[in-house]
């Protein structure tokens, strides 16, 4: 007899497998490096429909890092400060992305394949009607996350704190949420099937009974007739 599925599957991801000796290059618009360490400068650095693979990106604070519709391959991405990175569209397979803050990260239809977050803190982090398979989010700080419409597969959470969470119309499979310490979760019907522990469970009881269309009240039968 087959033994049983363990559930939740844990996320299949590895560190980036990088050469011994990179060469290093600038990032540009539509650019193909292999094999780099690459600096981004400062300002707004326009990187996008790029394809970085088995290289490095170098500690910077741009205003700006423009990577929409980039193809990333084996890639880390080290101590990153700035207003905002644009990853949309983009395909990010065996990516490193630790330290550092990122004001906002747009990650929108984005597909992400055995990616690891470690580290950053992130204000506002939208995914919307993205890919997220085999994700590790470790010992991070993010402020909003707005994933609507996202697939979520093998994504599991560890030491991470999010205030807000939109699920709306998301949909998972081996979706770990007991590491993460979340203030709300915008549609908690959406994580149906998701892994949470007990203390997470009683945390959010009201926004459960709400889902089940309870009406939740302090006082006693006894204190409403009174009135």
């Amino acid at each position: 007899m087959a033994r049983p599925r363990s559930r939740p599957a844990p996320p299949r991801v590895s560190e980036p497998d990088l050469p011994r000796h990179l060469e290093r290059a600038a990032l540009s618009r539509h650019g193909d490096l292999v094999e780099a360490s690459i600096a981004v400068g400062s300002g707004s650095v326009d990187g996008a429909h790029a394809r970085l693979s088995e290289s490095t990106v170098e500690p910077a604070a741009p205003d700006r890092l423009d990577l929409t519709g980039a193809v990333l391959s084996d890639v880390v991405i080290a101590d990153l400060a700035t207003a905002e990175l644009r990853a949309g569209d983009g395909s990010w397979r065996t990516v490193s992305l630790s330290g550092g803050r990122i004001g906002t990260l747009d990650a929108q239809r984005a597909r992400f394949d055995g990616v690891i977050l470690r580290g950053v803190r992130i204000d506002y982090l939208s995914a919307a009607a993205s890919t997220l398979r085999d994700l590790e989010i470790v010992d991070c700080r993010i402020g909003t996350l707005d994933a609507p419409g996202a697939l979520l597969e093998r994504v599991r959470f560890t030491n991470t704190t999010v205030d807000e969470f939109d699920t709306r119309a998301l949909s998972s499979t081996d979706l770990d949420l007991r590491g993460l310490e979340a203030l709300a979760f915008t549609d908690i019907r959406a994580l149906a099937g998701a892994t949470a522990s007990r203390r997470q469970v009683e945390a959010h009881a009201s926004a459960f009974a709400a889902a089940l269309g309870w009406d939740v009240r302090d006082d006693s039968p006894a204190e409403d007739t009174r009135r």
